[in-house]
């Protein structure tokens, strides 16, 4: 299923994992370890499931992988949302805005893949 064409999804989660690099290496720096290596597992899983489901087997193996996606999404949201409410934490605004960008294109990408 993979070609070489722009693919919107792959490049917003590229963008993002390069974002969530750079927040979690912040994090380290502040001694933050459990929550930057939590966050850097989820958040970087998104795209690299965007990026599987490129060379899906089936439609169904497409949708799985998006699944999989939303699910490491959702993970990653909870993860920034406690470094937001969290006093001695850096502010992950921009991140938090960005993930809500990618959630809604992947659940696009799931309920408009299930209807074909």
């Amino acid at each position: 299923m993979r070609d070489d064409k722009e693919n919107i999804i792959v490049d917003l989660t590229f963008k993002f994992s390069i974002k969530v690099i750079s927040y979690c290496e912040e994090l380290e720096s502040k001694k933050k370890f459990v929550l930057a290596r939590q966050l850097l597992r989820s958040g970087t899983s998104i795209g690299a499931n965007a990026r599987e489901a490129q060379n899906a087997e089936s439609k169904a193996d497409f949708v799985h992988k998006f699944k999989i996606a939303a699910k490491e999404a959702d993970e990653t949201e909870y993860w920034l949302l406690l470094c937001r409410d969290s006093k001695s934490y850096p502010n992950p605004q921009e991140l938090l805005e960005s993930l809500t960008g990618i959630q809604r294109v992947i659940s696009k990408i799931i309920s408009s893949s299930k209807k074909k």
